[in-house]
């Protein structure tokens, strides 16, 4: 194995705009600071795995402008194993994203070098998916490129995470290679189609009986709910005080890889992922706000 963790996804900037509340439609408000983090789904699961101890490498693309150094800043900070990263003419990915007192965020995602992340990208990094574990997938490059890395990485006998964010509609060939399928509670509904009105409890058996080996729903401050050898449990979550939900998802999708990767059922890597999702709200930011692997966790 030449790593614990491959993650292959976007990477972004962030343009993080703190406000008392969010705007209303049409409403124009002063905000109170404005900083720029890195960010992108795929580049914050793997730095919350790389801080968590885990050998990760990034498999993705930044743009040719000054927003690729702090696209990338977090992830040679977190030791994450670049090689495999292209760096394309144009931009970088850029998500805006607005978060008020209340921790609560809207979030605006564009693209720019993530669209790059082809099929034939993926093949080209072959190597380092079928090398590794675990290999964790996320939605925010071409959806055909993340069902090519999700059949190399289960080919070579390897465990697939698959979070479907932001929501989309996938081939259930490709979800049932994921174990664990990872959403929360509108990405599921989005997945069983228009119309779906189901618990979250409905939502995860229905998704197990689409031929998924184990699927994960996140609730935010209400825990976390899965299946998994066709047994359900749930967690709570910690109760701590929230500035920042920005990134949390993906705290806890890169610790769950991380479990995983050390041998954990997937109940037993959920449990330790709500703790460090837990301890990234607590701070401004995404990547930031990840813990280390000795902080201690709430």
């Amino acid at each position: 194995m030449d790593h614990d963790i491959v993650v292959v996804g976007s990477v972004n900037a962030d343009l993080l705009l703190e406000v008392v509340r969010h705007p209303h439609p049409g409403e124009t408000l002063l905000g109170t600071r404005s900083s720029v983090l890195a960010g992108g789904k795929g580049a914050n699961q793997a730095v919350a795995a790389a801080r968590l101890g885990a050998s990760t490498a990034m498999i993705g693309a930044v743009g040719s402008d000054p927003y690729a150094e702090v696209a990338l800043g977090e992830l040679r900070v977190a030791g994450v194993d670049l090689s495999q990263l292209a760096v394309e003419p144009g931009p970088t990915g850029l998500a805006v994203v607005t978060v008020a007192d209340d921790g609560e965020n809207s979030i605006v995602v564009i693209p720019g070098a993530n669209a790059s992340v082809s099929v034939q990208a993926v093949e080209r990094a072959s190597l380092v998916i079928a090398g590794a574990r675990v290999c964790v997938l996320q939605a925010e490059i071409p959806l055909d490129a993340v069902c090519r890395a999700a059949e190399l990485a289960s080919a070579a006998g390897r465990r697939v995470v698959l979070n479907v964010a932001p929501a989309c509609t996938l081939p259930v060939e490709t979800l049932r290679l994921a174990d664990p399928l990872v959403v929360n509670e509108h990405e599921a509904a989005i997945l069983l189609g228009a119309g779906t009105d189901d618990s979250p409890a409905r939502s995860a058996a229905r998704l197990a009986e689409l031929g998924i080996r184990s699927v994960v729903i996140t609730l935010g401050a209400a825990g976390v709910l899965g299946v998994e050898a066709g047994r359900s449990w749930s967690l709570p979550a910690r109760t701590v005080e929230a500035r920042d939900s920005t990134g949390a998802g993906d705290a806890f999708v890169g610790a769950l890889a991380v479990g995983l990767a050390r041998g954990n059922s997937v109940e037993e890597a959920a449990l330790t992922a709500t703790r460090v999702a837990a301890y990234s709200v607590q701070r401004l930011g995404a990547q930031a706000s990840y813990p280390w692997k000795d902080d201690p966790l709430p």
